[in-house]
């Protein structure tokens, strides 16, 4: 299938500001630039004629390949002010890591269907967090270990894998909720996106899409295309984020920013229950 050069060129566009946005975002909210990402690469790759059982895996993919190098480059921009907590990092990595890998099977073995209606529920209370949610909410003093830590670091990297996003929409949330400041937070989780990201688009590396199924340049569920336009954007919007987010109160934009979510994960269950 040869998409036209016309509509190729309008997705070229279309990814660059998505590219530009999602960068920002990750700096900035510390939500992860694959919220926005996983959708956006649903509706270019379905306009593109590509769709089958497994284009959400190939959406999930591309993303979190993106989000290697957003997170890194977000995670080495916070370190420079000294706000990431690698204490944290060390501690919850291993158990992030594993569920990540977990994560990687199940979504392998999931039907498109499926993984839009993963993606819409979880999509919803992430939005709901992110509206709703108060500053002084607590579950505790510290950051949980032993046993706790046990089972919530898997759950992060496992249910971050399924929606194809990196560690700030749960991670950040997670080390609100255990007293952690919200800057170190969101410097924390661009790490926790990496320790998620590595593992889960190796094994995406290995899945097999039909033929017929995928855009060109595509390695295993990883569209290069995609992952190339996207990154040259972010590699320069998301340390503009990261300054941002220094510099000002971002718990407005979040109120935005949950709208605009919630709506997005709605029309993908929408989609997911065919209606």
């Amino acid at each position: 299938m040869t998409p036209d050069p016309v509509m190729l060129a309008q997705m070229l566009g279309l990814l660059l500001v998505i590219g530009a946005f999602a960068g920002v975002l990750a700096g900035l909210l510390g939500v992860g630039g694959g919220i926005v990402l996983v959708p956006a690469f649903f509706y270019a790759f379905q306009s593109l004629g590509y769709g089958g059982s497994q284009l959400m895996q190939m959406c999930l993919a591309t993303s979190l390949a993106t989000i290697i190098v957003t997170s890194l480059r977000s995670v080495l921009s916070h370190n420079k002010k000294g706000a990431v907590d690698w204490t944290i990092l060390r501690g919850w990595g291993p158990g992030i890591a594993i569920g990540a890998v977990l994560g990687v099977l199940v979504a392998s073995a999931l039907r498109s269907e499926a993984l839009q209606a993963l993606f819409g529920i979880l999509g919803i209370v992430i939005g709901a967090y992110l509206g709703l949610g108060r500053a002084e909410w607590r579950l505790g003093e510290a950051m949980p270990s032993g046993a706790r830590r046990g089972v919530l670091s898997p759950l992060v990297g496992f249910m971050s894998v399924l929606m194809g996003i990196g560690g700030g929409s749960f991670g950040v949330p997670l080390m609100s909720l255990y007293n952690t400041p919200i800057h170190r937070a969101v410097a924390t989780a661009a790490g926790f996106g990496v320790i998620i990201a590595v593992p889960s688009v190796l094994g995406f590396l290995f899945l097999e899409i039909a033929p017929e199924h995928r855009p060109p340049l595509t390695v295993g569920a990883v569209n290069l295309v995609t992952f190339c336009v996207v990154i040259a954007m972010t590699m320069i919007t998301t340390p503009w984020g990261v300054k941002l987010a220094h510099a000002m109160d971002p718990k407005p934009l979040k109120r935005v920013f949950a709208v605009f979510l919630t709506l997005v994960a709605l029309n993908m269950l929408r989609k997911a229950l065919g209606w």
